[in-house]
């Protein structure tokens, strides 16, 4: 199928068969494709070299940033951690039909609220291939049915993925076909954001550009960040040497990452803030003090520095500028602590923790689908929880409402 219609179509079919499959199926189809991926790894790899050729020029061009060009590559590191992903998702219970709650209406008359799949969820990200894995393997073990739409800079690898996952998945007795589909075309992407009759989420990985413009192009929900604007507050009682090494860490260790921190708030009363540019500095971070602009996602060795009075400035500046994703304190001050965790409106508020670990992986979620800063139904990174939602069912005994609009029969609602 080439049409993008069609294609919408046959996944929403296959999301409605996707409703009642076991854990026994979608696990052996998760294994299936883990034992796929690792065989014919080296045949990835060498897909991957191909996309690393052709992005130099992309780079050159300005047509990419050297960020996305370090995204874009899959080395051993990577394929390790998309294999224990999967791996990850199927030791996970499975979220569909977990019973939240039961509730008598009344005497035969019993609700129930219970997790379902969302449907179809069409994922629009740039570079990162080992995407595919993630959300290929989230929405198995979740039933949902998934349209994957990857950056050009990523097509080699992206269709090598895809073509290994359904292999797998072909193989599997009595699980559903087009579950798992790739998309190359750009005008892909605009059609896609039209067929909000089979589509059910939206979910954009990439640039505040890119986010953007699917939340401005489309009536289907869009679950994601258009920005990661992330921060830490250096409290006067931070532990100076610790706090200096988390600081390098939320910054360097991958600095185009999302939740790498943009801003670094330093109280006036910091005794060593020289020391912290140093160490900053050192690590070859270049430090903007008071920029014009405290909304840039820089994506790069690049950081703000600002001083601030007292928490309650650090709580402002990061209400105001921040995009909701991840913002830490470094205290020693528990009450300061606590403000700072009340007060922050982010997805991620952390104590004396890099903006780093803000990861479904990390979270212990096997993977995700993506970090989103909504307050809808799914915040922060999410994972298999995050791509389930869910329906009413009440179970009675040929019960009419007309005996309750008159009066004559009574609601006991509670709980059971």
């Amino acid at each position: 199928m080439d049409n993008i219609k069609d294609i919408a179509k046959a996944a929403k079919n296959a999301s409605l068969e996707l409703l009642g499959m076991s854990e026994e199926i979608k696990n052996k189809a998760l294994e299936a494709m883990r034992k796929n991926l690792e065989l014919h790894k080296d045949e990835i790899f060498e897909a991957n070299k191909k996309d690393l050729d052709e992005a130099k020029a992309l780079v050159e061009s300005g047509e990419i940033t050297q960020s996305t060009y370090g995204r874009l590559k899959l080395d051993e590191n990577k394929m390790r951690d998309m294999l224990k992903g999967i791996s990850d998702v199927i030791s996970l219970e499975d979220p569909v039909n977990k019973v939240f709650w039961t509730k008598e209406l009344d005497e035969g008359l019993v609700l129930k609220k219970i997790s379902c799949p969302i449907g179809v969820i069409g994922v629009i990200f740039e570079a990162r291939p080992d995407v595919i894995s993630q959300i290929a393997s989230l929405a198995v073990k979740s039933g949902n049915a998934v349209i994957l739409k990857g950056g050009k800079e990523s097509n080699n690898t992206n269709a090598a993925i895809a073509k290994i996952i359904n292999e797998a998945l072909n193989e599997v007795e009595g699980f559903t076909k087009n579950a798992i589909n790739l998309v190359f075309k750009r005008d892909d992407i605009k059609g896609l954001l039209e067929l909000d009759e089979y589509v059910d989420l939206i979910i954009p990985r990439g640039s505040n550009k890119l986010v953007k413009y699917i939340q401005e192009n489309t009536k289907i929900p869009v679950l994601g960040h258009a920005s990661g604007i992330c921060h830490i507050f250096v409290d006067k009682t931070a532990k100076p040497e610790l706090a200096h090494k988390l600081c390098v860490d939320a910054k360097v260790q991958y600095p185009s990452a999302c939740n790498a921190v943009e801003t670094i708030l330093v109280h006036k009363d910091y005794p060593q803030l020289d020391e912290l540019k140093n160490a900053l500095k050192a690590a070859d971070v270049k430090i903007v003090e008071n920029p014009e602009d405290f909304s840039h996602e820089y994506g790069d060795k690049i950081v703000s520095l600002k001083v601030v009075n007292d928490t309650d400035e650090a709580i402002a500046h990061i209400n105001k500028y921040g995009s909701g994703h991840t913002d830490s304190i470094l205290s020693e001050d528990s009450k300061n602590v606590e403000k700072f965790m009340n007060y922050v409106d982010s997805a991620g508020v952390y104590h004396n923790v890099s903006t780093r670990f803000s990861d479904g992986f990390r979270y212990g979620f096997g993977a995700e689908v993506g970090i989103s800063t909504n307050k809808t139904h799914a915040r922060g990174p999410v994972g298999l929880d995050g791509l389930t939602i869910y329906k009413y069912k009440l179970f009675g005994s040929y019960q009419t409402v007309e005996p309750y609009a008159k009066g004559e029969k009574t609601f006991t609602h509670k709980f059971i």
